[in-house]
């Protein structure tokens, strides 16, 4: 038995960025009994509607400066240009068309090429760039998808579904946003569905928020304990996590969750080589050892 989760995002959104330990944390806890399905949202076309609304490289670095208590990694240096999301949109589509159990993980190296490096992802080369390091996925064939009808339209399927949250509880809650005339969900928003039954959490949500949600919709779900071990995390998650992410998967439930706690464990377990620490903004990415391994080599 599984809940489905629908899971509305954009990998240019910081608030989805953010979300990320709630979503790890979630993963941990209930593993394969959720079942996952993403919906790029496609929030601009091009970089100038964002210069249009005021935006410019600094002033976006020091927006993710603004973000960085939230416990993910970002960089403050300021991109040249601003640029639109619906190319990245594109590149995770065509990764869901050509290898669907790396959706997910393309849509990771995105975020993190959106908020710990300067490359512009309107640019088909800039994005091969971004997603190459991945581990089992041919960068050329996504990237050559990315740009056709195909992929087209599942993308514009995608958006219309996102453009469904007229009368949700996303709206009542006042966590849609309407910039094309189409009451839309924000990223991150989920819906989760067992059977006939459906709950959603729309916009940046806690953990606790996601997990009564599941709660009330199914009990006879097994609900894992907080991790103890990081080495134990990290071979959960062989793609990866931040420092935030294992937090907050460590966390007990009541309490806060302890960065530096979680932050001394993964150095430790690194240096006994047992993880790597891969440095991404004014944070890292920790992977298992064999993994790191894996991605120097996708990226050479």
């Amino acid at each position: 038995m599984s809940l489905q989760v629908t899971h509305f995002s954009d990998p240019g959104c910081p608030w989805a960025w953010s979300a990320s330990p709630a979503l790890a944390a979630l993963k941990w806890r209930y593993g394969d009994q959720l079942e996952w399905r993403h919906v790029m949202i496609g929030l601009t076309e091009y970089g100038s509607v964002y210069e249009e609304r005021g935006y410019t490289g600094p002033s976006q670095a020091r927006g993710y400066r603004n973000f960085r208590w939230r416990g993910m990694p970002f960089s403050t240096e300021p991109r040249e240009r601003v640029h639109g999301t619906w190319p990245m949109c594109r590149v995770v589509v065509a990764t869901r068309r050509l290898a669907p159990e790396r959706e997910y993980a393309v849509f990771r190296a995105l975020q993190l090429a959106q908020f710990t490096s300067t490359l512009f992802l309107e640019d088909y080369a800039q994005l091969r760039e971004a997603i190459a390091w991945v581990p089992g996925i041919d960068a050329d064939a996504i990237i050559a998808a990315a740009q056709d009808p195909e992929t087209e339209a599942l993308f514009e399927a995608d958006k219309d579904e996102a453009r469904t949250a007229a009368g949700s509880p996303t709206e009542f809650q006042d966590k849609h946003a309407n910039t094309d005339g189409r009451v839309r969900y924000t990223a991150p928003s989920l819906k989760l569905t067992n059977g006939s039954s459906t709950l959603e959490a729309g916009g940046y949500q806690s953990f606790e928020a996601y997990d009564v949600l599941i709660a009330n919709l199914d009990t006879s779900l097994t609900r894992r304990a907080p991790a103890t071990d990081v080495v134990e995390v990290l071979e959960a998650f062989p793609d990866g996590l931040t420092t935030g992410e294992v937090a907050l998967i460590m966390a007990q439930d009541k309490f806060p969750a302890d960065p530096d706690q979680a932050e001394d464990a993964l150095i430790t377990a690194a240096g006994d080589d047992q993880l790597k620490r891969l440095a991404f903004g004014h944070d890292a990415l920790w992977v298992p050892a064999r993994t790191a391994a894996a991605k120097l080599a996708a990226a050479a």
